[in-house]
């Protein structure tokens, strides 16, 4: 039992660092798209994508970072994906511009940073 909660923490860890990287080509892509080519705006730029982007890495990053500093005390990870996701938390209250996809990027730079460490942590 303790091997396979070890092996979904493991996998959700991995899903947080492509998750984070999914989504920072989301913006940047979004950004080329909507204000060079000024195609996509509705989509890429929707509310709704932001949200469930949000949500998920909060699920995610509760779910393994946390059970990770219960079972270990390291922290460090921890504290470096709440940063992170109050980065992107923040991002959506600015609204849509460059100050939104930099939050963003800096946000899930650090939750990809975060799963990185967990995972090398628990090896």
């Amino acid at each position: 039992m303790h091997r396979t909660l070890l092996s979904i923490r493991d996998r959700l860890d991995g899903f947080g660092v492509v998750l984070s990287g999914l989504c920072a080509v989301h913006c940047v892509l979004g950004i080329f798209l909507v204000s060079i080519l000024g195609i996509g705006g509705g989509a890429l730029a929707s509310p709704a994508i932001h949200r469930v982007g949000i949500m998920l890495a909060v699920g995610v990053g509760i779910v393994t970072l946390g059970m990770s500093a219960l079972r270990h005390g390291r922290t460090g990870p921890l504290l470096i994906g709440a940063c992170g996701l109050a980065l992107m938390a923040l991002a959506i209250v600015v609204g849509h511009g460059v100050s939104e996809a930099l939050l963003t990027i800096c946000g899930v730079a650090l939750v990809a940073t975060a799963h990185i460490r967990n995972l090398r942590g628990a090896h």
